[in-house]
């Protein structure tokens, strides 16, 4: 299984009155990778797949310990654990690159959507077959995969 790996930086506004990364700031985080991961299938080749758009069904968060202002930025490794007809599930984990220290690990829910038509709207096939490059070998519902 393949991972994606986003390099994010810190920015002095993101602490908190506390000298740490606020908590609300991680989701911030976890939209910049997963749009990076989302819209790698569509640049080169002008695919369309994931550009009409999406919508976060849910969040998912666990705070592991916690992350001081540094000019390092945070690695966030993300992959698949589940596909759906039309949902998909995104893992996270916002780590130092060398250390591998986990600060955060969280998953996402997300939802393609069909902004003209204002609905949800089903995986495509294209879309499918890039996503499973990232399935969690583990992942507990592989019959998903079938729907």
């Amino acid at each position: 299984m393949a991972r994606h790996y986003y390099s994010c930086p810190l920015r002095w506004s993101d602490m908190d009155a506390f000298g740490h990364v606020n908590n609300a700031v991680f989701i911030s985080y976890l939209e910049e990778a997963r749009i990076d991961f989302m819209f790698r299938l569509a640049p080169g080749d002008g695919s369309p797949s994931f550009s009409g758009g999406s919508v976060v069904a849910r969040h998912e968060i666990d705070y592991k310990r916690p992350l001081v202002h540094r000019h390092e930025p945070v690695i966030i490794e993300s992959w698949v654990t589940k596909i759906n007809a039309a949902s998909l599930t995104i893992a996270y984990e916002i780590k130092d690159e060398d250390e591998g220290q986990v600060y955060v690990r969280a998953s996402t829910v997300v939802v393609p959507y069909d902004l003209a038509a204002g609905r949800p709207r089903r995986i495509t096939e294209e879309e499918k077959m890039y996503l499973l490059k990232y399935l969690d070998d583990e992942a507990e519902n592989k019959d998903a995969l079938a729907a």
